[in-house]
């Protein structure tokens, strides 16, 4: 059940909260705006509420929010487990201004070992689309492609592509630097790679003394059949995965657990994760959440747990460098969403505290890191506002850019840029079509003209506008933003310098003028940031794009391939590539194809047609 807003211009807590529900719920704090200001959980919606309102707040942050208060919706549910997930997704979604907010917009990385006849090892990222086992989540890429580097070198297994491993007929560099038996030319038997692949696995799930035996028997079996070189390799395996045993355990048990550290310096934060899985480091990873006026580190462990482990599964054991409310809560409730329980603990002695406090250590080392970033940023970003006459420094900046080969494929780039830097996940591409192709004014005024109508439809428009172009390129902006009626955006071209110089560029304004501030400037290598973003956001979409065309075109041309067979060839042998590599004969043996459209497809691809 959901109440409707309750807004005045004088907005009446105390009134309000008379006719309030005693309920669990979720409560939505309303500025004049219709903006949400703070999403909050209660147990009981009244009792909560009511807080606000009948003392007073010892927060200045939340002293600020009541003053702003315009309306309240509340939603009840029927317990506090379901409001704590509610406020999670709320959160999300809204971005209240006064919660700590979690920016977390990549999925955690992953090891693939891939179900077919030669198992590669792998780095993965994204959906589960690809058969085979996921061994992670990992904290971050640095920790997965060291443990990839590792088992290479331990277990030798492939990490080719298929379209690469069909068509060796010689052993590649990874075999001559001893990180593949090279099973693509055939190096090494069936049964003898299937069972280092079990050895992997077990390696990857933890089972470190159930893989040290298993390598003794086959040792001391070798051994006996006089096999002396491959005992001497077990040998060698078994001595490595002893020496990793020594410095990565903990405890000696079977560990799974985060540990989590917070620091809050000149109102930015940083939460701290090291992970460990089966015993193991897993490495770590540095979060910088938005406190948004957040004065404890135990408010901003609070909202990290909840945001974090709501999105992510969460381990066994969760070791927080600071107690935080409603700890009894999340542990039933994360330990629901997995199944099986889930400790949350503040206070650990012996070896979780050595490791707690290494991770105090480092949250304050990132930090620093952090707060120096963010000073270079800030002043950027006074330096612009200095340069483009602006009131205020601009909060959200989006540059445009397009990239295509001779009119061929062409695709527009938007990237959105903020107070923190590059926002990832607001970043568009465009597909232009319907013009001439090379016409980079259409392509432009196409490519703006979409984005500035979604702008007027969702409110989100830019502070200022960067335009990689000169005053044509900054005309289309001029008239797209014209045409729509749309006012309070600053335009400016970014025209290259001398010779394509970086720091000879020139800043180009819609009345004719044109600034070069140098090199030196700190507003201008924060503009060359941007436009270079883009650039590079262009060109990949574009590239991709053009891949794409020339891939389909290609087979499209030639009689009898249909989308179905075109897409199941590309799928048989990874892309046009490992296809064009193929001999007629290896082709004729896909499905579906008989040999004389197998000898159409070669003579098509080799520019062999009469």
């Amino acid at each position: 059940m959901t109440d409707g807003p309750e807004q005045t211009q004088d907005f009446d807590g105390k009134a309000f909260v008379r006719q309030l529900t005693p309920a669990p719920g979720v409560y939505r704090m309303l500025a004049a705006d219709g903006t949400v200001l703070y999403v909050g959980k209660a147990a009981s919606l009244k009792k909560r509420v009511s807080s606000y309102f009948l003392k007073e707040q010892s927060s200045r942050r939340i002293a600020l929010m009541v003053a702003q208060i315009a309306g309240i919706e509340v939603t009840v549910t029927r317990t506090e487990s379901e409001a704590l997930i509610l406020e999670n997704q709320l959160i999300k979604s809204l971005r209240p201004r006064y919660n700590v907010l979690l920016r977390d917009d990549k999925s955690y990385p992953h090891i693939l070992l891939t179900d077919e006849t030669w198992p590669r090892l792998a780095y993965h990222r994204g959906p589960r689309a690809v058969p085979g086992r996921y061994f992670g989540p990992y904290p971050g890429s640095g920790a997965v492609r060291e443990t990839l580097d590792l088992m290479f070198k331990l277990f030798k297994l492939r990490s080719c592509e298929d379209s690469v491993f069909r068509n060796r007929s010689r052993p590649c560099l990874q075999h001559q630097i001893g990180r593949c038996s090279a099973p693509c030319v055939g190096l090494v038997p069936t049964r003898e790679y299937d069972a280092t692949v079990r050895r992997a696995a077990l390696f990857l799930e933890g089972r470190s003394t159930e893989l040290v035996d298993e390598l003794g028997q086959a040792m001391e079996s070798a051994s006996a059949r006089l096999e002396f070189e491959q005992a001497a390799q077990l040998r060698d395996q078994i001595a490595a995965v002893r020496r990793i045993q020594a410095r990565q355990y903990v405890e000696g048990e079977q560990v799974e657990m985060d540990v989590l550290a917070c620091v809050l310096e000149r109102g930015q934060a940083c939460v701290l994760l090291m992970a460990f899985r089966n015993g193991f480091n897993q490495g770590t990873r540095s979060f910088f959440p938005k406190a948004n006026g957040a004065e404890a580190c135990e408010e901003v462990l609070g909202a990290f747990v909840a945001q974090h482990y709501l999105e992510h599964a969460p381990p066994r054991e969760i070791v927080l460098s600071h107690a935080i409310a409603d700890q009894a809560l999340l542990q039933e409730v994360l330990g629901a969403q997995a199944g099986r329980k889930v400790e949350i603990k503040a206070s650990v002695r012996g070896e979780r505290a050595r490791y707690l406090d290494i991770a105090r250590k480092n949250a304050a080392l990132a930090l620093g890191t952090e707060l120096a970033s963010s000073a270079s940023q800030r002043a950027r970003l006074v330096s612009l506002q200095g340069l483009l006459g602006m009131a205020q420094a601009p909060s959200r900046i989006e540059c445009f850019d397009i990239s295509h080969t001779m009119g061929e494929a062409t695709v527009a780039s938007c990237v959105v840029f903020d107070a923190e830097g590059p926002v990832r996940g607001q970043y568009r591409r465009y597909n232009i079509t319907g013009i001439e192709p090379g016409d980079d004014y259409a392509a432009m005024h196409q490519a703006l003209e979409r984005r500035f109508r979604r702008g007027m439809e969702d409110g989100v428009l830019p502070d200022l506008l960067l335009i990689d172009g000169g005053a044509g390129q900054l005309a289309q902006a001029r008239e797209v933003l014209a045409g729509l009626g749309l006012t309070g955006v600053t335009m400016v071209g970014v025209a290259k310098g001398e010779a394509r110089r970086a720091g000879h560029e020139a800043l180009v304004f819609p009345d004719g003028r044109e600034i070069r501030p140098g090199a030196a400037s700190p507003g201008l290598q924060l503009v060359q940031q941007v436009r270079d973003e883009a650039h590079r956001f262009a060109i990949t979409g574009h590239r991709g794009k053009r891949q794409k065309a020339r891939e389909t075109s290609r087979l499209e041309d030639i009689p009898g391939i249909g989308p179905r067979r075109r897409s199941a060839l590309l799928k048989h042998f990874g892309g046009l590539a490992g296809l064009r590599d193929a001999g007629v004969e290896e082709i004729a043996r896909a499905e579906g194809v008989s040999a004389a459209l197998a000898q159409r497809i070669y003579d098509a691809l080799h520019g062999l047609e009469p």
